[in-house]
């Protein structure tokens, strides 16, 4: 048997969470003083397990529908209550077992009855799982949907702000974590990507200016360059792969390459992003001016603009390292850094659910730790920028962090 949860939608009250919604067909529903869920149960055989009749209770087959809660009634007391796994009651941390979702933990629950499941709740109208594959599509979605209404989940989630959807593959009980590290740039202190970027472009570009690189013209293009694709110092191309690493689409320079072109270039090749000195990986928002540089630049190259000022043949390598010396300086200099901390406001997106997603785990009890290559003049005034504000009264950014490391 397993289970699959569907939180409901929740409003804060004080320091506890109150959700609404309309009980579905047998559902399970836990309630403690902190919150409620509901638990949509589907099948699967344990025929190699001979129920125990004095320490289950076995569930009944859809055609006899009966809330879970109703089962364990007579079994429960106030320190109890329901889970998809049985039973379960809060003891002392150090003798718990389960949590509500029946993973061992280092929380603060114990298994007392385990719950038998025999037979299958109905839910989206099927008799059985197999019915989801033959079901057709437009009932089974219109199925779904009645299930989300229920839950009162918007059809746009969430409501009006798609950027803050998270694509989840599996969930984390961070019932057992002790200690959570942020970083800060890019994490907790969000910047406006085209702004700051745009500014670490400009004055990349100066610094490559003074060394003589044909940088006139150039302008920073945020559309050119995304987080997420791969540059290829070998050739001066910057390229999309698939899971498997071949490549599917590439641009040399500016210019977009044709599927055969690609073929020519990368056949079947696998690329290996261990071997950084032909791959570089734009895995953070902080490559993007870095991207746009180097490609602009690889025209220039191929136009022939260099031949005057590079010392023998320039290669697609050596323009590579032009760039990134000329960005690194940047960074390094603190010239960048000392124009943002003067007008924070024209750079950063402040968000004031993120200091109350800290403060949550810093109530839940969580080791809260800042880790960051910024310098603390630097971290300092973004943070008290960007948090301060929304903290309660005599609270600042650093009472939020047991340690915050450089």
């Amino acid at each position: 048997m397993q289970s699959s949860c569907l939180p409901m939608s929740s409003r804060r009250v004080g320091s506890r969470h109150t959700c609404h919604a309309r009980p579905l067909v047998a559902p399970c529903i836990r309630q403690t003083a902190h919150f409620r869920r509901i638990c949509v149960l589907s099948t699967s055989q344990e025929s190699d397990r001979v129920p125990d009749p004095e320490n289950s209770i076995v569930l009944k087959a859809a055609s006899e529908p009966e809330p879970l809660v109703s089962q364990f009634e007579s079994a429960q007391d106030p320190e109890t209550f329901v889970t998809a796994k049985g039973l379960v009651q809060e003891v002392e941390e150090e003798d718990a077992q389960f949590d509500y979702l029946g993973e061992t933990t280092e929380g603060n629950l114990h298994l007392v009855q385990r719950l038998q499941r025999d037979g299958m709740v109905q839910v989206f109208g099927l008799n059985s799982l197999a019915g989801a594959l033959t079901m057709p599509v437009k009932e089974l979605s219109a199925a779904t949907q009645s299930v989300l209404d229920e839950l009162g989940v918007p059809h746009r989630w969430p409501a009006g702000t798609p950027e803050r959807g998270v694509y989840c593959s599996r969930t984390l009980n961070l019932r057992s974590i002790k200690a959570i590290g942020y970083d800060m740039d890019y994490t907790l202190i969000h910047y406006d990507v085209n702004a700051w970027e745009g500014l670490a472009y400009s004055y990349g570009l100066e610094t490559l200016r003074q060394q003589g690189v044909p940088v006139d013209g150039l302008k920073f293009d945020p559309d050119l360059v995304i987080r997420g694709l791969i540059m290829d110092k070998e050739y001066g191309n910057l390229i999309k792969v698939d899971r498997f690493g071949l490549v599917k689409r590439a641009m040399h320079g500016t210019r977009m390459m044709g599927w055969q072109e690609i073929r020519q270039f990368y056949g079947r090749e696998v690329v290996n992003l261990r071997n950084e000195g032909r791959w570089v990986f734009l895995n953070t928002l902080f490559s993007v001016s870095e991207g746009v540089m180097y490609m602009q630049l690889v025209d220039r190259l191929d136009q022939g603009a260099f031949s005057s000022n590079a010392p023998g043949q320039l290669t697609y390598q050596g323009l590579y390292r032009f760039v990134s010396k000329a960005l690194y300086r940047t960074h390094v200099e603190g010239k960048l850094k000392r124009e943002i901390i003067q007008a924070p406001e024209k750079y950063v997106e402040v968000d004031p659910e993120m200091a109350q997603t800290l403060l949550d785990q810093k109530e839940a009890g969580k080791m809260l730790l800042l880790i960051t290559n910024s310098d603390y003049e630097y971290s300092a005034t973004m943070m008290s920028y960007a948090y301060d504000r929304f903290l309660p009264a005599g609270v600042t950014w650093r009472d939020l962090f047991d340690m915050v490391s450089k």
